[in-house]
């Protein structure tokens, strides 16, 4: 009985998934808020309803399981380790795009910078909900079978299609097949992380980080 009810629960993912990915294409490509809006509402909406009317549907406890309070400590922690690294790559990528010249600007001391951070906490909260805690974990579950490099990779490719349209609106040549590839990289490094450590804060901190560092170094 509870391989039916965990067969059933799985019918209910892929079409979920699927008309949240229309329906997002179709507001990226049409609307154009404000960036607040789109991180703080816009992707609650997107991102974290879906998941909700999964958790409704289902009660899957594998997905609420990734966001324990037991793991909030250990999860910002290794998220800030993390993150560290990931703002140190892009460092290096924003000195070597501005031919090996590096600036020390007081970003810290600006009310600006505190804005920036807050809406990147805010992107890596619903991105990290929709794509690890809720995608991943289904995908680990319903394919518990298959290596550990295709759950990861499959990850990484609904990762980098929800982000496609963004990448077309912003970058043209060059720039968005660099925009691209960081993407999918990006998504690919998270994904692993998510398979070992399946912490939600982990992946919170070390996604804002990595988009500050983006906006800082590379913008």
């Amino acid at each position: 009985m509870p391989s039916k009810r965990k067969s059933a629960d799985h019918l209910i993912f892929w079409p979920l998934v699927i008309l949240t990915l229309i329906i997002w294409f179709f507001y990226r490509s049409i609307f154009q808020f404000p960036v607040w809006f789109d991180e703080i509402i816009g992707k609650a909406i997107f991102f974290g309803l879906p998941v909700w009317v999964y958790l409704q549907l289902t009660r899957s406890g594998q997905i609420v399981e990734t966001l324990a309070p037991t793991k909030i400590n250990s999860g910002l922690l290794l998220g800030i380790a993390i993150g560290g690294l990931y703002g140190f790559a892009g460092l290096i990528m924003g000195a070597l795009n501005a031919g090996g010249r590096m600036l020390l600007v007081p970003l810290f001391l600006s009310t600006q910078f505190w804005w920036e951070f807050f809406l990147a906490l805010m992107t890596a909260m619903w991105e990290t909900l929709f794509f690890f805690s809720f995608i991943m974990t289904v995908i680990r579950e319903k394919g518990r079978y298959w290596p550990l490099a295709g759950q990861v990779i499959l990850t990484a490719l609904i990762f980098f299609v929800f982000h496609l349209p963004n990448s077309l609106l912003r970058f043209t040549g060059p720039a968005l097949m660099t925009q691209l590839l960081l993407m999918f990289l990006f998504g690919l490094g998270q994904a692993l992380l998510f398979a070992r450590w399946r912490n939600f804060y982990t992946l919170v901190i070390s996604h804002a980080v990595w988009g500050m560092a983006l906006l800082i170094h590379l913008s």
